[in-house]
């Protein structure tokens, strides 16, 4: 694909036209690219493990994250409702000595390390499968694909493509680097991995090594390495499951076009029916990956069964 940086309304449009899956999977799908997933492929997944250890690819949920209040993204606040003081000084109310702790935490559900659910972006007014956005999400949430559906279903065969190790300097992409499909194969062929039809992608830019070096900065909404709009293409045609980065917007930042605003997303997520990922961490993984050459491993990334909501936190497992 080739970009016309001055058009980005004829690029999504031809994009996503070309890569449409609207009713491939019939009129009342919830899921998208998650039907590629299949028992066969968690077989698969599951077989991979033989060492048995194990990665958290979450970030921290805690004040100290990058949300600056775009949007009203902020980061968790944790507040303890009962303490030890409490159990201590008060007893609580109950018998025999028991006491307890509880605790409660308030966070836009996408501050951290998280999924975009199907209805999450719009096109031109239409949400996933070419449904009314209107008669999809209101103010009651998304009606009809709610990312409890997805609940079930992330789980399978997870393979990392660590292209700042393999495409960067040092480990680390540049911002405003744009991740190229020929990027992305090549980085395959690098670690000696296949990526296809099922398969949770993981690309890792480096940036969160470099951010958690140096400061949040813009981390939240600022330049940053990611996926070319020219890689819907390769997400497409590979048939994956899902994929996630270890970046705040999936995609390249600054975008590829001028006057546009996360134009990847407008094509894979309610054209194509993609589960993507941000924020997630994959440097611990990635280290591992390095060190035994092996880069696809067992991936269990449920999202929380929120009903109704359009994202969730996630606390991605890896197991090799």
């Amino acid at each position: 694909m080739t970009l016309d940086r001055t058009d980005p309304e004829g690029a999504i449009a031809e994009a996503a036209r070309t890569y449409s899956n609207w009713g491939r999977w019939g009129e009342d799908d919830v899921l998208g690219t998650l039907n590629f997933l299949d028992e066969a492929k968690r077989r698969q997944g599951a077989a991979l493990i033989r060492r048995g250890v194990s990665f958290s690819l979450s970030q921290s949920f805690d004040m100290n994250g990058p949300q600056k209040g775009w949007r009203r993204r902020t980061n968790p606040v944790h507040t303890m409702l009962d303490t030890g003081t409490d159990a201590v000084v008060t007893g609580q109310g109950f018998p025999h000595g028991l006491g307890g702790a509880d605790d409660v935490i308030a966070m836009p559900l996408q501050c951290s390390t998280q999924w975009d659910g199907l209805g999450h972006i719009f096109d031109h007014g239409k949400a996933w499968n070419g449904r009314p956005a209107e008669r999809v999400v209101t103010s009651e949430g998304d009606l009809v694909t709610g990312i409890e559906h997805m609940a079930p279903h992330v789980a399978g065969r997870g393979v990392l493509l660590d292209v700042g190790r393999v495409i960067g300097e040092d480990g680390e992409l540049p911002d405003g680097f744009a991740v190229t499909a020929e990027h992305l194969t090549a980085t395959a062929e690098a670690h000696g991995v296949s990526v296809g039809r099922g398969d949770i992608v993981l690309v890792r830019t480096g940036q969160l090594t470099r951010v958690r070096r140096d400061g949040w900065g813009e981390y939240a909404g600022g330049p940053a390495p990611g996926l070319s709009f020219t890689a819907a293409g390769w997400l497409h045609g590979t048939e994956i499951a899902a994929i996630a980065t270890d970046t705040w917007g999936f995609e390249v930042r600054p975008n590829e076009f001028e006057h546009a605003f996360q134009p990847l997303h407008q094509v894979a997520i309610p054209n194509m029916g993609l589960l993507i990922g941000e924020m997630w961490d994959p440097d611990a993984l990635a280290e591992d990956c390095a060190a035994d050459g092996v880069h696809d491993f067992w991936l269990t990334a449920a999202p929380l069964p929120i009903t109704g909501a359009v994202g969730s936190p996630v606390n991605p497992i890896a197991v090799k």
